[in-house]
């Protein structure tokens, strides 16, 4: 049978391409762009770069001028350390919560949600003051630099990672870990081998989450990474301006350079995206 095709959902598909245009559009000009030199930006900013205005020079200029590598590996370790931190401590958090009862437990769960009425930037001259007073910030070391961006980021997504993985651990039955602790299973083996394999697409829908959460933190970042040879690739974005001055091409360049990694990850793992924030939400 033929679907209708009523006012409505026209309406509805005019707005989302709307939606769509002012949305990509200015990442593709950004693109197009980057492969055009600065006195050709300026006159013909909206034509393709075919022909003679076609050139690599902008990306070329954006690895001689700025450590794009270097602030490539930082931002990674740091993300990637923030992600194992949450999953792990997100993960005993969530199961415990959802699993056992004792005394104190509904306290502690209001205060995991009530931590996310307090922004990052009402808690950042303690966070900061507290990190000074252990000496793990502005040092000399790769990793006490590292440490000093990894436990805020940590902190801040903590309640993001137990409030969704909650909300799943909730909606499964407990027919399998009965079984498992049966069989003679404590509770960490019960975790590792039968709750989160069957949990796995909400752990990679947190962890994706927290990924670019990470990645894309721009205020914490500022505060804590003061050193040029520790500064993640957010922040080297945030100075392309005053390092590139005019040059619009090469900022262009870093731009390309700098988001186009995150677009890859989310365009590969989008399905993990969404099957981990709908499958908890239909018990059965």
């Amino acid at each position: 049978m033929k679907k209708k095709f009523s006012v409505g959902k026209a309406g509805t598909y005019a707005v989302l391409i709307f939606w769509m245009l002012t949305t990509i559009y200015p990442f593709f000009w950004v693109i197009q762009n980057s492969f055009k030199e600065k006195s050709a930006i300026r006159t013909q900013s909206f034509a393709l770069p075919i022909g003679e205005l076609f050139t690599l020079s902008n990306y070329a200029e954006a690895f001689e001028r700025m450590d794009i590598g270097r602030a490539y590996l930082n931002s990674l370790v740091i993300s990637v350390c923030v992600t194992l931190i949450v999953l792990i401590l997100g993960g005993f958090t969530a199961y415990g919560l959802s699993r056992y009862r004792f005394k104190g437990r509904n306290l502690l769960y209001s205060l995991v949600v009530g931590s996310m009425m307090f922004p990052v930037f009402a808690v950042i001259i303690p966070v900061f003051r507290m990190e000074y007073a252990m000496n793990i910030v502005n040092t000399d070391s790769y990793l006490l630099n590292w440490l000093s961006v990894i436990l805020p980021q940590s902190a801040g997504n903590l309640t993001f990672a137990v409030i969704v993985l909650m909300g799943f651990f909730n909606s499964l039955g407990l027919d399998l870990e009965e079984a498992a602790y049966m069989e003679g299973c404590n509770i960490f083996q019960t975790f590792f081998t039968v709750v989160m394999p069957i949990t796995r697409p909400c752990f990679a829908t947190v962890a994706i989450f927290t990924f670019l959460w990470s990645y894309n933190d721009l205020f914490t970042q500022m505060f804590f990474l003061r050193y040029e040879e520790y500064r993640t690739i957010t922040l080297l974005l945030n100075q392309i301006s005053s390092k590139a001055g005019t040059n619009y091409g090469m900022m262009a360049a870093a731009v390309v350079l700098i988001i186009v990694p995150v677009l890859i990850v989310y365009l590969f793992l989008q399905k993990n995206i969404i099957r981990g924030l709908t499958a908890g939400a239909v018990k059965g």
